[in-house]
């Protein structure tokens, strides 16, 4: 029976660091208060100009190369994002563009935030399982910094998102490797406890001529104990009833790849899952939450680590905005 398999990654990271230090006296914050909530010591800031089309591109070309392909051989294009060029188009049509494809093969824009990139594989699953596509590129790729209250009033939310994207390609496999099984989740019940209210369709007019107060609606706020508590919960319900349908359980993983928003919803979920620490591999240390960014990034890391050993159980796992949660489980 033929299997999607991920053929290929690549990340890409602005070259600007940004440090807890740095943030401390903008936001009237401290490096070891960062820390101690989050386990985040810098992200990655784009600067002005660069483009969440632009930094998936890099990304893109980059899982090209590790799959040892080119843009031609693209069958179709998903590209995850909460945080796009433009209101519209999406940026998947831009990505098109902008990897000068020759075929004018079909584009989809994901908006699921930090469940993005898995709700993203779950498409490319299916169209490769029936055959309908043979190469299809996804990228989960923020801009997150330029629209973030950097004054002491958004430092609970602003130190936390960090710039980033990364890629995947996925083909067929014949062989034992590939996608075994994801699942998929929602609650929109409680989208207002991490949401970013405006801009939105029922302002009218969108934006007021010559306002020139500060309003905060523009800016994501979250219900950080609320969404922690969710987090933990439903990213443990998701790998075990991930796990049973392949008459697995979580503690037979092999390596386990984490949404990163906070160490401790992630060092929770290992500890209550028996799954040891060293199966895992963190990156919110470096990049901090780049939401859709962020599995293919760790996955990135994983690979370049040689922590993917072939034949071995890996899974994902999200949780995020929506709310909306996941995981997928895959033999390398």
């Amino acid at each position: 029976m033929i299997k999607a398999k991920i053929t290929g990654v690549g990340k890409y990271l602005p070259p600007r660091i940004i440090k807890n230090k740095d943030l401390e006296e903008m936001m009237n914050t401290s490096d070891d208060w960062i820390k101690q909530r989050t386990g985040i010591e810098e992200r990655r800031w784009a600067e002005p100009g660069t483009t969440t089309t632009g930094m998936g591109a890099q990304a893109a070309l980059a899982a090209l190369k590790d799959a040892g392909k080119s843009p031609d051989d693209i069958d179709a294009i998903i590209f995850a994002t909460l945080s796009a060029d433009y209101f519209f188009p999406g940026c998947g049509v831009l990505l098109q563009s902008e990897l000068k494809l020759k075929k004018t093969v079909p584009a989809l824009d994901v908006r699921n935030q930090c469940s993005g990139f898995l709700y993203s594989l779950s498409i490319a699953d299916g169209w490769i399982r029936t055959g309908q596509y043979k190469c299809v590129l996804i990228v989960g790729s923020e801009i997150h910094s330029s629209g973030l209250d950097k004054s002491p009033e958004g430092r609970d939310i602003s130190v936390i998102f960090g710039d980033g994207a990364g890629a995947v390609l996925i083909e067929p496999s014949e062989s034992r490797s590939g996608i075994l099984v994801t699942k998929l989740h929602s609650e929109g019940e409680f989208a207002q406890k991490l949401w970013c209210h405006r801009p939105s369709s029922a302002d009218f007019p969108r934006v007021l001529k010559g306002q020139n107060n500060l309003d905060q609606t523009f800016f994501p706020s979250m219900d950080g104990k609320f969404v922690f508590k969710h987090a933990v919960c439903r990213m443990i319900e998701v790998l075990t009833e991930s796990s049973a349908a392949i008459d697995s359980r979580p503690s037979d993983i092999d390596f386990l790849i984490a949404h990163q928003a906070n160490l401790r919803i992630n060092s929770m979920v290992m500890e209550q899952l028996q799954i040891p620490l060293h199966k895992s591999l963190n990156t919110i240390q470096k990049y901090g939450n780049t939401t859709a960014a962020t599995l293919p990034i760790g996955m990135e890391e994983a690979k370049k680590a040689g922590l993917l050993k072939e034949g071995a159980l890996v899974a994902m796992v999200a949780f995020g905005s929506g709310f909306t949660w996941g995981a997928s489980l895959m033999r390398i």
